[in-house]
């Protein structure tokens, strides 16, 4: 049985809206209130629940030079700012256990980031801030492991939480992924996520960062929609190329919405 996560005023599960976590990889101010709009028109136009998505700092990324990101400190401030002006829930990564607290206090869902999802504390401070949470699974672990992860979270108090899926190592600089691992983690009974950018990542494809084939992020994210995810993330960015993280692997913004209208057919059909 798949229980519906409550994130913010949005319901998460079977039965319930598709829910898009979508948004840049990192918190740009020059670009946020025009991700935004696009988010609102989509949750406007679709039967969908967005939540926006942009990261404060990228503690993992590959080389001591590249661009982090703006700080907890500025780049919360930018996600409340986004939040009372459009109404959108808001959320981001948090990598260590002192941020959970902070954040909370400005996002509706707490996202643990994939190389971090084995961290007891971190999951069990992200746990007690009462807030729902959204635990990528990592990379190198099997989709039966994430039982232990709902485990620390539900032992800690955490009733609202999701599980998602970002590929797995394949080799090096490949992820694949494993469509299986969608199915037998919503056999857990929690919302399932699939991460349609992260997925077509190519880990230190570009030397000192990473790189990607975003060709692949629709015909990933239509097969997982088939198989019945409750949740579709992606990163998206009005030129991905001027990304200061993760442009190999973004969806341009304006192919967003045709994208999504495209899922929705599909999910539809495979609802009957």
């Amino acid at each position: 049985m798949n229980n519906p996560a409550q994130i913010g005023q949005y319901r998460c599960g079977k039965g319930e809206k598709l829910l898009l976590i979508a948004g840049p990889c990192v918190l740009q101010e020059e670009f946020n209130k025009i991700i935004a709009e696009v988010l609102i028109r989509i949750r406007d136009r679709f039967p969908i629940n967005v939540i926006f998505k942009g990261s404060f700092d990228k503690a993992n990324r590959t080389s001591i030079e590249a661009y982090r990101g703006v700080g907890m400190e500025c780049g919360l401030a930018m996600l409340d700012g986004i939040k009372h002006q459009t109404g959108l829930p808001v959320t981001t990564d948090i990598h260590e256990s002192y941020q959970a607290e902070p954040v909370a206090q400005v996002c509706e869902l707490l996202q643990i980031p994939a190389f971090l999802a084995r961290q007891t504390d971190l999951l069990v401070s992200a746990a007690l801030t009462g807030r729902a949470v959204h635990v990528k699974k990592g990379q190198f672990l099997a989709p039966s492991d994430m039982q232990n992860v709902i485990r620390k979270l539900e032992s800690s108090g955490c009733q609202n939480l999701l599980l998602c899926e970002r590929g797995t190592f394949f080799g090096y600089g490949r992820l694949v992924n494993d469509m299986q691992s969608l199915v037998i983690m919503r056999d857990f009974g929690v919302p399932v996520c699939f991460d349609a950018t992260h997925s077509v990542q190519e880990p230190g494809g570009l030397g000192s960062a990473t790189g990607g084939n975003r060709r692949m992020i629709e015909p990933l994210a239509r097969a997982a929609i088939a198989v019945g995810v409750d949740a579709l993330f992606l990163e998206t960015h009005p030129e991905p190329d001027k990304s200061p993280s993760d442009g190999a692997n973004m969806l341009p913004l304006d192919r967003l919405e045709n994208f999504l209208e495209h899922l929705l057919k599909i999910r539809e059909a495979s609802e009957l």
